[in-house]
């Protein structure tokens, strides 16, 4: 196993886009898995959370694949301003997406997106955009932005407007329930029965409408609010992405 290495991508507009990297001992082209975090709590640490807590390491040495975990625009070393899981933020998903493809260690066809949080409302909107990615993890994560916005607290309300605004393109950006059509990727989706943040009901609604669309999808739940307890999402995530990377979609 190489040591994590860290890369500063532009992103296409001249902002820096921060990718830290963790890649397998073999030589043949495996899979790879992208972390895509959530709001840190004013710590702004960006992907580094999860090299920090050993996720890297542990998936790519675990799975033998190729793991990276990509800050978002405002936070680690990535280029500003924040935008709340919009455009900019997407577009640093689809560079970093971009790069892995790149690596001789990657299949490009068994790529999987794993996004917390907002990393969740900004992956599931990426994947709209991506159709060959292999497969994508929601966790606790926001699918209809303007019924989330309209029932939330003050503070989150404000995190909205002030990072996204409130026009229609802006709800529209940033909710992947109503681009389900152009999703291929296998779906797994944890959420917790009891979030506060992101409803249970928005994980029921758009696995309800991800599979209307005819995209394969799973639905897994826990007795917890919006923070999932890792000892009880591991086993669930092991599983999912050993399926994963052992075989090749004919969905697509």
């Amino acid at each position: 196993m190489s040591a994590i290495t860290e890369h500063l991508i532009d992103r296409g507009d001249g902002a820096a886009v921060e990718l830290f990297l963790a890649q397998p001992s073999a030589a043949k082209p495996a899979g790879a898995l992208l972390f895509v975090h959530g709001y840190q709590r004013g710590l702004f640490l960006g992907g580094r959370e999860a090299v920090d807590d050993g996720s890297l390491l542990y998936f790519s040495s675990r799975l033998n694949v190729t793991a990276a975990a990509v800050s978002q625009p405002g936070f680690g070393a990535s280029g500003g301003p924040a935008d709340f899981c919009g455009p900019d933020t997407q577009r640093a998903i689809l560079v970093a997406l971009n790069f892995l493809k790149r690596q001789p260690t990657v299949d490009p066809t068994r790529i999987v997106i794993y996004g917390n949080s907002r990393g969740a409302v900004a992956s599931a909107m990426v994947a709209a955009r991506v159709p060959d990615l292999r497969a994508m993890i929601l966790s606790s994560g926001v699918y209809d932005l303007e019924e989330v916005y309209r029932n939330s607290s003050r503070g989150v309300q404000q995190a909205i407007e002030n990072e996204a605004g409130l026009s229609p393109k802006a709800f529209l950006d940033r909710s992947a329930i109503y681009h389900c059509e152009n999703i291929r990727a296998e779906a797994l989706l944890l959420h917790g029965k009891s979030d506060d943040r992101a409803p249970f009901d928005q994980a029921k609604r758009f696995a309800g409408t991800l599979s209307k669309a005819g995209a394969p999808v799973t639905l897994r739940t826990f007795e917890c609010g919006h923070r999932i307890p890792r000892q009880q999402a591991m086993p669930i995530l092991r599983d999912f992405l050993m399926g994963v990377f052992a075989s090749t979609s004919t969905y697509h």
